[in-house]
């Protein structure tokens, strides 16, 4: 496929501490407005270089002038000419990594998120990365999933066809709502992606470009990352990276209620 945007400046200068690779369609202005006030803002954490890019594919119905009339404004996204469905997320995720590997391979860690989950920036980089060695590798963590088989019911979100995958396991691999990883791993990621059989289940796929490449998820702290929508109050908020299913406001309330109670827990 190929970048009908790019970003190839973004680290020109630097090697960021952390790249954000946030998973979005084009209708998801709102959300994308509310991530660039709030936690996805490259100067979230206070001393630490965050890059923010917003990851697209193509609209058959609209055109993508509007798509690219936003990126001429913020310059954070990148597009590639696949088609931004459901059953190409695994394409989204690898373009997102393929762009870490070609434009920013000296970034400390990278994050693959969605645009409806909440992530705690300053948390993730204060208590989760920052105590790690300088020169940390192969580090891959999230919401860990171990023991899943392939989901064979087709009213499922899950479901996969034996033709797609035939195997009755999976590898373990970390919810796609946001996993975390040293910035050496997207090569290694896109390396084992060009022998293995792409499946459309995205987090279980970069599963098995970890187990081809021999690296072992590190089981996070209890309860950092969340599959579902945490209710909300500052102190547990305070305490956690990740909380899904959540709508543009709550981005931009609950980030806002986090600055101003830092201090109360």
């Amino acid at each position: 496929f190929t970048f009908i945007i790019n970003e190839e400046d973004k680290c020109k200068d630097k090697a960021p501490f952390l790249v954000l690779l946030i998973s979005t369609t084009a209708a998801e202005l709102q959300h994308r407005n509310a991530i660039r006030k709030t936690w996805g803002h490259e100067a979230a954490v206070p001393g630490v270089d965050i890059v923010r890019l917003f990851l697209l594919g193509i609209n058959t119905k609209d055109g993508n002038e509007e798509v690219l009339r936003e990126s001429e404004q913020y310059h954070d996204i990148i597009q590639q000419d696949f088609l931004d469905t459901y059953n190409n997320l695994t394409l989204k995720t690898l373009m997102g990594m393929r762009w870490v590997a070609s434009h920013c391979s000296g970034t400390r860690f990278a994050m693959k998120t969605d645009s409806d989950v909440f992530v705690n920036t300053m948390h993730l980089i204060e208590k989760l990365l920052r105590p790690l060695p300088p020169l940390t590798q192969n580090y891959f963590t999230g919401f860990l999933m171990t023991g899943h088989r392939p989901i064979r019911n087709k009213a499922s979100k899950w479901y996969i066809s034996e033709e797609e995958f035939p195997g009755n396991r999976y590898h373990p691999f970390c919810s796609g709502t946001g996993y975390v990883f040293s910035g050496d791993l997207a090569a290694k990621i896109i390396n084992a992606s060009l022998t293995i059989k792409p499946i459309h289940l995205e987090d279980v796929y970069v599963g098995f470009c970890l187990n081809a490449k021999g690296i072992e998820i590190v089981s996070p702290p209890h309860s950092l990352f969340n599959l579902h929508k945490v209710p909300f109050s500052p102190c547990v908020y305070n305490k956690i990276i990740t909380s899904h299913h959540i709508w543009p406001h709550e981005h931009i309330l609950y980030w806002e209620t986090l600055q101003e109670n830092k201090h109360m827990c």
